[in-house]
């Protein structure tokens, strides 16, 4: 078994945003070599997001509705823990969004559903975030 690893830098212009990634996490997959196994893709930061669903931009917007009626950015005193930082909104949207997926390989290809893309969730942007590509088989 081989076992291949690859990070993904992002550094937003806005504070939040939804960015496909099944591009670059389909070339660490031809770089990796692997045919048949296990990718894993996971935001290395507590206000970021891997997750799966469709491209498109009507889904996106409910996305950002959604999470902002369930979390919404301010007012900041509203959270225990904004004492430092203005956040907190950030970490309870990463919660509900998810930390990464795991997608199979099969014949070197990624085994995703008809309209399945892979994406970076951004809650807390403006700065340099990390995501990790792991991928085992052979």
């Amino acid at each position: 078994m081989k076992s291949y690893r690859k990070e993904l830098w992002f550094e937003t212009k806005t504070r939040r945003a939804f960015i496909n990634i099944t591009p670059q996490v389909e070339a660490a997959l031809r770089e990796s070599g692997i045919k048949e196994g296990l990718l894993l893709c996971n935001a290395m930061h507590i206000t970021a997001s891997v997750f799966i669903n469709d491209d498109e931009s009507g889904l996106h917007h409910d996305f950002e509705t959604w999470l902002e009626k369930l979390a919404p950015e301010k007012p900041y005193e509203q959270y225990r823990h904004n004492g430092f930082e203005d956040n907190a909104d950030a970490h309870l949207k990463r919660t509900i969004m998810g930390r990464e997926v795991v997608v199979a390989v099969t014949n070197g290809q990624l085994d995703l559903g008809p309209w399945e893309q892979i994406f970076y969730g951004e809650f807390d942007g403006k700065r340099r975030k990390r995501v990790l590509i792991k991928i085992i088989g052979d």
